[in-house]
């Protein structure tokens, strides 16, 4: 599939986008899944490239009832059509793509969530060929499940959290299906173009995941 039928495809897609109604802070924007915000970033271009603030934490923590301190830091890069997720862990992340686009799903799976089995679309990162594409990060709290499919060539994908992987208990970890039939999520690439893992092909759905 070519860059002008991905971009038809995502043109007919509910994709986030913040507005002045949204706007709770500085540059910060909350979305309609509770907790989960975007921090939007502007470029000052010159000769040499550009720079960027991705995000002023005292700003973000002004917002959070605990503050959000990384303990750790990963940096990942993927090719065109990989797709990770949907998954959740016990703690809070903080993630941007620097170059490359993203198309993101964030699915709460929180069940005393007011917004528990809802998600929100997002095209995140940096491309000429992705103009609609949000530049900025997003703020991920616990419980929100994340999914990322790449739509360039390749895609940078940073994410901060605050507590350490190897200290994770996996007994938190949700995993559910991206291709749930009752989300029905409308992914822009066909499944049989998709480079997954056999975790995710083998996810459970969200109600079953909930039941076992």
């Amino acid at each position: 599939m070519n860059t002008q039928k991905f971009i038809m495809n995502l043109n007919n897609l509910n994709l986030y986008q913040p507005t002045d109604n949204d706007l709770i802070a500085n540059g910060i924007y909350k979305t309609k899944l509770s907790g989960l915000l975007f921090i939007t970033s502007q470029k000052h271009i010159d000769e040499r490239g550009y720079f960027s603030e991705v995000t002023r934490l005292p700003e973000l923590n002004a917002l959070l009832d605990t503050p959000f301190k990384p303990a750790q830091i990963n940096h990942a890069k993927n090719k065109k059509n990989v797709i990770k997720g949907f998954h959740a862990e016990n703690w809070n992340k903080l993630v941007t793509v620097p170059n490359g686009v993203a198309f993101s799903v964030l699915l709460d799976v929180r069940k005393d969530s007011p917004t528990f089995g809802q998600y929100q679309m997002f095209l995140i990162g940096d491309d000429p060929d992705f103009p609609d594409a949000l530049y900025g990060a997003l703020y991920i709290p616990a419980g929100v499940a994340n999914s990322v499919l790449v739509m360039t060539e390749t895609l940078n994908y940073f994410y901060f959290f605050d507590k350490l992987y190897k200290e994770r208990d996996p007994k938190k970890d949700v995993a559910i299906s991206l291709f749930d039939p009752e989300l029905n999520v409308p992914w822009p690439v066909a499944p049989s173009n998709l480079i997954i893992s056999e975790r995710d092909k083998n996810a459970l759905t969200l109600r079953e995941f909930f039941k076992k």
